[in-house]
């Protein structure tokens, strides 16, 4: 939101997380923006939404990477926006993940993986941890390719329906790249869920959301999400570029 503008007043059961006031950290290597609180940035009133927990966007630079580390007991998943990432774990697992690749990882009972960007420029990545409905999963591993339309094409359902890779957990997340000035709908009421916790996470580009019980649209930017639990809402891109990420979740 440019400097001097009022925030608009937002209609009860609707959360806006600005790029600019997420935690910010920044090494030699990676530049990762913190949609929650994550590591040793902490803030009560942001630990989440839902059984979201992360929403960390993350660019690393070419060489560099993620070493060995333990994971146990969430979804991680990961959304590849820019460049590549060589992924490794104690599954067996070896692939490359590429931009337009989405990765998932229940980590279960317990795994130990690295992932380091061996490409030759930097790369970007969405990575997104969500609870599982349940602790104690065996580890699995799964990477799938998706051609993103204007529409909401499915990432994850908790059936694995849709062409979408399958969850341990009632949600669904969908990517679009909406055309400039078409409105777009949020899809609000989708089985097997009734009224879900909506998120909205904006990857590039800018925005309009409007929703039924708000005075007037919300002007969303880069690396802004919104969180929103019922009503109408249309998204209508107003840049050449834009690029969404929506989760609707039990």
């Amino acid at each position: 939101m440019p400097p001097g503008t009022q925030t608009p007043q937002l209609p009860p059961g609707l959360v806006w997380r600005r790029a600019g006031e997420r935690f910010h950290s920044r090494n030699g290597w990676l530049d990762s923006w913190h949609t929650f609180s994550f590591g040793g940035h902490h803030d009560p009133q942001w630990m989440g939404f839902g059984p979201l927990r992360v929403i960390n966007d993350d660019t690393i630079a070419a060489g560099q990477g993620f070493g060995m580390h333990p994971h146990r007991d969430m979804e991680i998943v990961t959304v590849m926006v820019a460049g590549q990432l060589n992924h490794r774990d104690s599954m067996g697992h070896s692939a490359v993940l590429q931009a337009g690749e989405v990765q998932r990882m229940s980590a279960g009972t317990g795994i130990v993986h690295s992932e380091i960007n061996q490409g030759p420029g930097p790369c970007r990545l969405l990575q997104i941890w969500i609870e599982p409905s349940r602790t104690g999963l065996t580890p699995a591993y799964e990477q799938k390719p998706f051609v993103v339309s204007g529409d909401w094409t499915p990432l994850l359902d908790p059936r694995g329906e849709g062409g979408a890779m399958a969850i341990h957990r009632p949600v669904r997340l969908w990517r679009a790249r909406p055309a400039l000035g078409r409105p777009l709908p949020l899809p609000l009421e989708t089985a097997p869920l009734t009224s879900p916790l909506i998120w909205l996470q904006l990857i590039a580009g800018q925005a309009q959301l409007n929703l039924a019980a708000a005075p007037g649209p919300l002007s969303l930017s880069k690396g802004d999400g919104v969180g929103l639990t019922a009503g109408d809402a249309t998204l209508t891109s107003s840049a050449e570029g834009t690029d969404v990420l929506l989760f609707a979740m039990a």
